[in-house]
């Protein structure tokens, strides 16, 4: 069972997360990051670090948010593999916490 990035991380895209990673399976879009579901080993170390609380394990994605499944799925597909922490956007405290924000997804 893989850990999925949901709407928390739009807009914000916090790199904690990345840093952990022992398998590099995270994958950045311009304002979003996902994990690829078939190379996640299900270690749990992404979880904690992020700052915006936006990973859950597969079975636990919060109600509502359960179409971030298939997206980072999908987009793990197409966007480029990041291994590495980055500064998060300039505005992410802005957006951290707020709701609704799958309609800012830039793909």
């Amino acid at each position: 069972m893989a850990f999925v990035v949901t709407e928390n991380c739009i807009k914000c895209k916090y790199t904690d997360c990345v840093e952990v990673c022992p398998v590099d399976c995270f994958y950045e879009g311009p304002n979003f990051l996902v994990i690829h579901p078939d190379e996640c080993i299900d270690c749990a170390l992404c979880e904690p670090e992020c700052p915006a609380e936006a990973i859950f394990e597969e079975d636990d994605v919060p109600a509502g948010q359960e179409e971030f499944v298939q997206l980072n799925a999908e987009l793990a597909e197409v966007w480029p593999n990041i291994s590495e922490r980055k500064e998060p956007l300039s505005d992410a405290e802005d957006w951290d916490g707020k709701s609704d924000k799958l309609q800012y997804l830039e793909r």
